[in-house]
């Protein structure tokens, strides 16, 4: 069975371990090259002793690998400012990009929310660790009753928030606010990051909150077997990621001013408050199991690459 070449620009925590991935357990792809910038980077050493065309010289050294033009997708794990440069270089020649930067140039994709209308876009934004983890709650809620207003509070370990990550704190906020809106549909969205110092270093935690109109209680159960199907749909390319409680619905007090928080000023109030509590188990591929932040962005831009490439296959 032939297998779609795929490279990975970044050699640090989300590249190396996206390629363990590819290498250990991918179905449709094959590892075509490994980029990053260190020359001394443990990426790049882990890939060349696993047989891995190595470079460290950026993209200019990508397309200069002699095996470049069989490579069909490249995943871009450097960061935002980094992203627009690589596909400035890398559309103009033909290459599908799966982007896990906050630069958002092309599409936000969710795989388990909308993958499947941007199979064609020529680059894809994978939003961010916490859009991955929350954005389907949000479109799990909003595909019962229309969500007024939605808030997340991803809390990662310290320890797993590298130098890219850290240096996109902003991009992360604005990012995820945009796609909890234009894919998880909320009229308004609100991100929160937290890396939390704690030791030994916790499980990546998310909240979400969504505001809704939803009097009935019927209303209420499909809310919550949504949810539940949802959070399943997740699982099933990401098999850490679990409810760490009931979905909790609760009526808002009527002095409570929510209306502050909407789009619009608030001319129908919500009623009720969705609370959505959820963790993040990492697969301890190349990574400690408390880095599921990174683990979902690894498990989410795989499942998008296989799923470009079984298409193309007829599979």
């Amino acid at each position: 069975m032939s297998r779609t070449k795929v490279a990975i620009i970044g050699s640090g925590n989300i590249g190396t371990d996206l390629m363990i991935k590819v290498l250990r357990g991918s179905r449709h792809l094959e590892m075509g090259a490994m980029v990053g910038i260190d020359p001394a980077s443990d990426g790049l050493a882990r890939a060349a002793r696993l047989g891995v065309p190595v470079t460290h010289e950026g993209v200019d050294g990508l397309v200069a690998l002699p095996g470049f033009d069989e490579i069909e997708i490249v995943f871009d794990a450097t960061s935002a400012k980094a992203h627009e440069a690589n596909a400035a270089t890398l559309l103009p020649l033909g290459k599908r990009l799966i982007d896990l930067t906050p630069a958002a140039i092309g599409p936000y994709v969710v795989p388990a929310v909308n993958l499947e209308e941007h199979l064609d876009a020529p680059d894809v934004n994978m939003v961010t660790c916490g859009g991955q983890a929350t954005i389907p709650v949000v479109a799990a809620v909003g595909r019962v009753v229309p969500v007024a207003y939605a808030e997340i509070v991803a809390s990662i370990a310290s320890k797993s928030a590298g130098p890219g990550t850290r240096a996109n704190i902003d991009e992360f906020t604005e990012t995820t606010s945009a796609a909890i809106e234009r894919v998880g549909g909320a009229r308004r969205g609100k991100a929160i990051i937290v890396l939390n110092p704690a030791e030994p270093p916790l499980m990546m935690r998310d909240t979400v909150f969504c505001l809704v109109t939803a009097p009935d209680p019927a209303t209420h159960d499909e809310i919550r077997r949504s949810v539940q199907k949802m959070v399943a749909d997740v699982a099933a390319y990401v098999p850490g990621y679990r409810l760490k409680q009931q979905v909790q619905i609760t009526e808002l007090p009527a002095d409570q001013p929510v209306g502050t928080l909407l789009s619009d000023g608030g001319a129908a109030l919500p009623t009720h408050q969705v609370s959505v509590f959820l963790e993040v188990e990492g697969a301890a591929h190349y990574l400690p199991a408390y880095a599921g932040n990174l683990d979902i962005m690894t498990s989410a831009g795989l499942q998008v690459a296989e799923r470009i490439a079984a298409r193309k296959a007829g599979r």
